[in-house]
């Protein structure tokens, strides 16, 4: 494959690695423990509706635009939104308001680094054996608990304190190692070899979890763990929450929103398909998400619990499913196939792939804008951020229990994703214009896509989106803003966890202001023209 950034020498090695690192960048954690979560707290297959129908209007529309803003912007070296904005929008706000693209994968990046961590040290405990004999899930929430540091006075610490500091540290410096590696080098290769490993690991834990027999006093089957997930209720459907809850599920599930795609899509050239590849990197997502996230977890909870004792999982949260309830299954499957430990380092194992897999990609738009813009090598920058990364993180690890992750995981992963998405749209669609945009994302392609996405792109995106936002912003955003309710829960934030909260949101703001100021040097420094916009490189060069 051709490289459209060839003043930095960066290029695709081949189309398998480009379609697995963009599988690799939207396969997350989310697939696996977000997803069933979601789906059995909402309605099951009335969620299933509603997630599908945001995946036609929203999730692969956003993903042909993400491509399209990413190779035009590779166009003119520009892996960064401030350059591709502007590249798009010749105006001199564009780059500013491209500032969305920096500071969300930073924010991501950092605290999603840490919760990677937990998925590491949870395959090294279940290869040691190390939470063996806990066989509640009280108590294995208790274990968890323990590791994140937050064991309730009087209660039983099975880590030291500085585990948790450590996985962290080391899983940080993985990340980096891999950034610094560059696109092919790096990037590319992990993808090669974590994605068929997580879809390996995922297939085996299906095909483990799907054919276990009815457990005595419990009666359930696997089977009715999947008609809990998939059977609809049609009364749900009326209910406002269930289509919100889909959308935000399909923003974390393809990773769209968050400036990783966009800067990935960069480093191709106007005779590189992104029509095909777009919908080959969602499918494969997919696949992920609803065949193989669906089979594992929640099925694994009925069989074990029974419905109404997943139902009562569910509501629980995330983290308790993946991290509490499936190491009671394995114990229980251990004591008649024993290999339990084993199944739980390949869900852990799983769960850190597809975890490092996105991870990698978040500092790539900041990565390309520092090398592009001030010449700073790969290395340096990649180490850099790592530090600041790291310092940063640690606040995370140290100031978990008092909402400081929270804070973030709401502002910039979950209202910031929209945000990019919906200035994206704008710009993409609106500002350049559908027939350019439609004409771009047509560059190339092996395929023609259905002229009914270009009605969809230009009218029932975006306004999906202002819907979203607009409720977001009046149910969630307001309130929490105001401190009516806590990013992590409903209740409002005590005077204890203000003070955390108050850094928590100062250092997300010094983010934003640090980031205009570079991008304001770099335009300087560069003599770049807002109206005339940037010098088109030539795109069919091969990597140097």
């Amino acid at each position: 494959m051709s490289s459209s950034n060839s003043g930095s020498n960066e290029a695709w090695g081949s189309r398998i690695g480009l379609i697995l690192a963009m599988a690799g960048n939207a396969v997350g954690l989310g697939n696996f423990l977000r997803f069933p979560r979601q789906a059995a707290a909402n309605g099951g297959g009335s969620y299933m509706i509603a997630y599908f129908i945001a995946l036609l209007l929203l999730g692969i529309p956003l993903m042909w635009i993400e491509w399209g803003v990413g190779r035009n912007g590779g166009r003119y070296r520009k892996g960064h939104l401030p350059g591709m904005f502007a590249a798009l929008w010749k105006h001199p706000a564009a780059k500013y308001v491209g500032v969305v693209g920096m500071v969300v994968p930073l924010g991501v990046m950092i605290y999603y680094t840490y919760i990677e961590s937990w998925t590491l040290a949870f395959a090294i405990f279940s290869a040691t054996k190390d939470y063996w004999g806990i066989t509640s899930q009280e108590g294995m929430i208790g274990y968890l608990r323990s590791f994140q540091g937050l064991t309730p006075a009087g209660g039983t610490e099975y880590h030291a304190s500085y585990t948790p500091y450590a996985f962290f540290a080391f899983t940080m410096l993985i990340n980096i190692y891999v950034l610094s590696k560059g696109i092919s080098g790096g990037i590319e290769k992990l993808a090669k070899i974590g994605m068929p490993i997580l879809f390996l690991f995922a297939i085996v834990l299906a095909g483990v979890v799907l054919t276990l027999p009815a457990q005595p006093g419990v009666g359930a089957t696997p089977a009715q763990g999947l008609e809990f997930i998939y059977a609809p209720d049609f009364s749900r459907l009326g209910s406002p929450g269930i289509w919100l809850a889909a959308a935000g599920q399909i923003f974390f599930t393809l990773s769209v929103g968050m400036g990783s795609l966009q800067a990935y899509a960069s480093y191709l050239s106007t005779k590189d398909d992104i029509a095909l590849n777009g919908i080959a990197t969602a499918a494969t997502n997919e696949t992920a998400e609803v065949v193989l996230g669906g089979s594992i977890a929640i099925p694994a909870a009925v069989t074990f619990f029974g419905v109404a004792g997943a139902m009562q999982i569910a509501q629980g949260g995330s983290f308790d499913l993946g991290f509490a309830t499936m190491p009671v299954v394995f114990q229980q499957i251990d004591k008649t196939l024993p290999i339990g430990n084993l199944l739980g380092v390949m869900w852990f194992g799983l769960l850190f792939f597809a975890g490092i897999t996105s991870s990698v990609s978040m500092l790539t738009p900041i990565t390309a804008f520092f090398r592009e813009e001030f010449g700073i090598a790969r290395e340096k920058v990649a180490w850099t951020l790592g530090a600041i990364c790291f310092c940063i993180g640690m606040l995370h690890v140290h100031w978990l229990g008092h909402g400081f992750l929270d804070e973030w995981d709401y502002w910039v992963g979950t209202f910031g994703l929209v945000l990019v998405a919906i200035t994206e749209v704008i710009i993409f669609v609106w500002i350049f214009k559908p027939e350019n945009a439609w004409k771009s994302i047509h560059m190339g392609a092996d395929i023609n896509i259905p002229k009914i996405f270009k009605f969809i792109m230009t009218y029932v995106t975006p306004i999906y989106l202002l819907v979203i936002l607009t409720w977001w912003g009046k149910d969630e955003a307001l309130p929490i803003l105001l401190n009516q309710r806590s990013a992590g829960s409903s209740s409002p934030v005590s005077d204890v966890d203000m003070p955390y909260i108050t850094i928590s949101r100062g250092i997300l703001v010094l983010f934003v202001i640090v980031f205009l100021f570079f991008i304001r040097t770099a335009w300087k420094k560069n003599g770049y023209d807002d109206r005339k916009g940037f010098v088109e490189i030539d795109t069919n060069r091969a990597e140097s």
